[in-house]
């Protein structure tokens, strides 16, 4: 019998390299369902991600139907705008921008608007389409994604290689994912409906469903800095 031809098949590398390269943040979902074994195993998969002396720091809360609802609506109407809230349990943001990252910045929110045809003095716009943060965008399930307060930076390192994990476990199997750290300034209203308890943080959300291709939000290709600028080889 002969060895099946294995020329045509992709190799490890580019199949990894496909996940990657194809993963990133999708602002507008179809409302196809995705079943909780999907869920289940892309969860499981991403659990293989390293952490120091394998402390395994993340907890998930998986949100969907009425309770994703629930959660959405508690905080689109708790009357607190997202630029008001007071980022009490830990800040994402220096409190003042510099280069080059308050350009990179830019370019990204000026390349969304652009496509959404939102020109810069629109305001109740762009403040509406940051709302569609807290509907994860339409998704279908919305992952809440919280750590140990009395835990260290380390593992908060350990958290975010768990969270890109499950994007691109979610990659491989043609979904897609934005990650939301809109939802953390947000845990009061956020706690009570999915049960989090105080000594958890919650550090961020994520949208998890298949992409609205239909959508211009959804051609958003953001750049990415040439390696000169930030790889050193030292010999």
């Amino acid at each position: 019998m002969l060895a099946p031809d294995k020329k045509n098949e992709p190799s490890i590398s580019d199949i990894v390299d496909e996940a990657m390269l194809t993963r990133r943040s999708v602002r507008a979902f179809l409302p196809d369902p995705v079943d909780d074994e999907t869920i289940r195993d892309i969860l499981r998969v991403a659990a293989r991600a390293p952490s120091g002396t394998n402390m395994q720091p993340w907890k998930v809360y998986v949100v969907s139907g009425e309770r994703k609802k629930a959660l959405s609506d508690a905080i689109l109407s708790s009357g607190v705008r997202p630029e008001k809230i007071e980022w009490d349990e830990y800040k994402y943001y220096p409190d003042k921008f510099f280069e080059p990252y308050l350009s990179r910045r830019r370019a990204v929110g000026y390349a969304l608007y652009s496509l959404l045809g939102i020109g810069r003095r629109e305001v109740e716009r762009m403040r509406a389409q940051h709302d569609r943060n807290f509907t994860f965008f339409d998704a279908p399930v919305g992952l809440i994604f919280t750590i140990d307060r009395r835990l260290n930076k380390g593992s908060w390192i350990d958290l975010g290689m768990f969270v890109q994990s499950v994007m691109i476990a979610a990659r491989g199997r043609e979904l897609h994912t934005c990650p939301q750290a809109a939802f953390a300034p947000y845990h009061k209203q956020i706690r009570p409906i999915l049960g989090i308890p105080d000594e958890e943080i919650v550090v961020c959300g994520m949208a998890l469903g298949y992409e609205d291709a239909s959508k211009p939000e959804n051609d958003l290709r953001s750049e990415r800095a040439p390696l000169e600028e930030f790889v050193s080889f030292v010999r």
